[in-house]
């Protein structure tokens, strides 16, 4: 890889690591949904220039929106919204297993020992850090993050039943575009109408949705695919590993919050699971997709 594009790519890891810290923040602004919503509108705002919409996909890609844009981070800032970023940017990595079982599944790989024992490890490393105390007194929270893990997994397989056809890009574009009407209405039907408050929000709350809007949607998302386009799976999805140490180090710097021992030892594990499947079949995730938040 060449320097100039494994600057990049650190670049990206460290937006995307230190985005579970942003999205707390936010969260301290505006209730999840409503934050949700307005990412995706500010995202669609900027990308629909470039993406259009959709119209000879429209059957194909707004099942899509609706599990990745809707359900996928409706679970997920709900349970950050309880959650620290810490526990979340570990735990939302069991994404990786979940969707090498769905490609088991879905699509006949095999699955070999390798990856086997990586799922268990990385699972085991689950349930080390969901024993303990503060999760078992409220495991919702992190059940929540999981499940988000989850419906990831299945936005991963409609992506690549899309196949090669659509270019990433622009179905990152289209998805923004088709979710935020989506999440507009939920948020309105479950917390009510916040548009009022909106200028209450602070600087904080307006650095978070800028940051997730612009940042992370537009800008590290487009250097993303290009990315991809330019090395093989194997060359950039283990840099994928640095995302949750990155998460989990800024929510100790930034927000001050307690990693317990069964933490690392669970975080190591489920990175280790991980590890061993993106190394052994980096293409269980699709590369037109992106993990985490």
């Amino acid at each position: 890889m060449k320097l100039r594009d494994l600057g990049w790519m650190l670049l990206i890891q460290a937006i995307w690591g230190v985005n579970f810290v942003v999205v707390k923040l936010g969260l301290d602004h505006m209730p999840p949904l409503f934050f949700v919503a307005l990412r995706f509108s500010l995202a669609a705002l900027i990308l629909l220039p470039f993406s259009g919409l959709p119209r000879a996909h429209l059957k194909r890609v707004i099942p899509l929106s609706f599990t990745l844009g809707v359900m996928h981070f409706t679970l997920i800032f709900t349970g950050m919204h309880y959650l620290d970023a810490a526990t979340t940017a570990i735990a939302v990595q069991l994404q990786v297993p979940f969707a090498a079982i769905l490609a088991a599944i879905f699509f006949k790989e095999s699955l070999h020992w390798r990856r086997i024992t990586g799922m268990v490890i990385a699972f085991a490393g689950i349930v080390l850090i969901a024993g303990q105390p503060r999760f078992f007194a409220n495991p919702w929270p992190l059940a929540s993050v999981i499940a988000a893990a989850m419906v990831w997994s299945i936005a991963n397989v409609q992506v690549k039943m899309l196949g090669d056809e659509i270019d990433a890009v622009q179905l990152n574009g289209w998805i923004a575009i088709l979710a935020a009407p989506q999440l507009l209405i939920v948020s309105y039907a479950f917390e009510g109408d916040h548009w009022p408050a909106l200028t209450a929000i602070g600087w904080g709350g307006a650095f978070a949705l800028l940051y997730q809007g612009v940042l992370v949607a537009a800008f590290s998302y487009w250097i993303w695919y290009n990315l991809m386009r330019r090395y093989p799976v194997n060359v950039v999805m283990p840099f994928m590993l640095l995302q949750p140490l990155i998460g989990a180090a800024s929510g100790a710097f930034f927000r001050n919050e307690e990693i317990s021992l069964a933490m690392v030892i669970g975080g190591i594990g489920i990175l280790i699971g991980v590890a061993i499947i993106i190394i052994r079949r980096p293409g269980v995730i699709a590369p037109s997709t992106k993990t985490g938040i």
